[in-house]
């Protein structure tokens, strides 16, 4: 790796980490800013204001909002994701297991959408103008424009409801054999997979088309390399810095999916667990599960980053 290479990837490693920052201080002045008082909802509407006011100091709730913030930030520095204010349980503790079931679900959509998406882009790109492109153009598109939220409604009605093939809920900790997985997995897949699978294959599509049109591939051709080997050995190893973005990007957005997709679903995941926890109020919950979902995102964009700079050519 030259000099150049790594002054790269070490600004992108910079940047990821003031964006850290940022996104720290958002999450954290953004749940402070939720309607009701903590101290109130806990005690419930029949407490004495002596009662609130003396929970309110013991959970430092008085203190000034910057000096919680910074003693919040040096904590999840340290290891110490703090405690629930629902039931006075360490967080580590409560998202342990949720965390688990969620990367199980993003793993197993991952391994189901990535090798088909990429599979339909790049041979959409190499076929370019013919029947087959523009069908799965147009069921790219179609697919797009449809939010999660309806494809996981019209999964449980048809397979669910009608049909009676599959569960309507999700339970991950009934996995014992290769069958229940895929009846636990299927629609909370499927639907996480409409999704990304369309982003992937439009944005892989686009990248190798660009690569296609450059003038070192035409070379190729003109010198008499067949097509399967200006792909293999021309096309695609330009092409892998925007793949892998376009993988990076679709992948970080099951972070966000899941929200709605575990709760559609009642999958026990870490973003049930964000909603539970909103509803309740429990605002170091909230603010952990939150920058667990910004810190992925932005580890998954950071590594698609690093690669396109290292799988550069001209760089290298």
């Amino acid at each position: 790796m030259n000099k150049h290479v790594l002054a790269l990837v070490v600004n992108r490693l910079f940047i990821t980490i003031i964006t850290l920052l940022i996104v720290s201080f958002t999450v954290f002045f953004a749940t402070e800013m939720l309607p009701g008082d903590v101290a109130q909802i806990l005690l419930g509407q029949s407490a004495t204001p002596e009662a609130v006011a003396g929970l309110r100091t013991a959970m430092h709730l008085d203190d000034p909002a910057i000096l919680r913030f910074l003693r919040w930030l040096g904590g999840l520095a340290m290891g110490d994701l703090g405690k629930s204010y629902a039931n006075n349980m360490a967080i580590a503790d409560l998202i342990g297991v949720r965390l688990a079931n969620t990367m199980k679900l993003a793993a197993v959509t991952a391994l189901f959408s990535i090798p088909i998406a990429l599979t339909l882009g790049i041979t959409a790109a190499i076929m370019r103008g013919t029947v087959y492109d523009r069908i799965v153009t147009t069921v790219t598109i179609a697919v797009i424009s449809v939010p999660e939220f309806m494809v996981a409604t019209s999964a449980v009605l048809i397979f669910a409801v009608y049909l009676k093939w599959l569960p309507a809920l999700a339970f991950a900790n009934e996995v014992h054999s290769f069958g229940e997985l895929l009846r636990v997995f299927a629609m909370p897949v499927i639907t996480l997979s409409f999704v990304i699978s369309a982003q992937m294959i439009r944005m892989t599509r686009a990248a190798v088309i660009e690569t296609l049109d450059t003038p070192y591939v035409e070379m190729a051709l003109l010198k008499g390399a067949s097509r399967s080997r200006m792909v293999l050995r021309h096309a695609l190893p330009n092409a892998l810095g925007p793949i892998v973005n376009a993988v990076a990007l679709s992948v970080s957005y099951l972070l966000g999916g899941v929200i709605i997709v575990e709760t559609i679903f009642n999958y026990p995941g870490i973003a049930k667990l964000m909603v539970d926890a909103v509803a309740t109020r429990d605002l170091p919950l909230i603010q952990t599960c939150a920058m667990i979902f910004c810190l992925g995102y932005l580890v998954l964009i950071t590594i698609a980053d690093i690669i396109a700079i290292v799988a550069n050519p001209r760089l290298r």
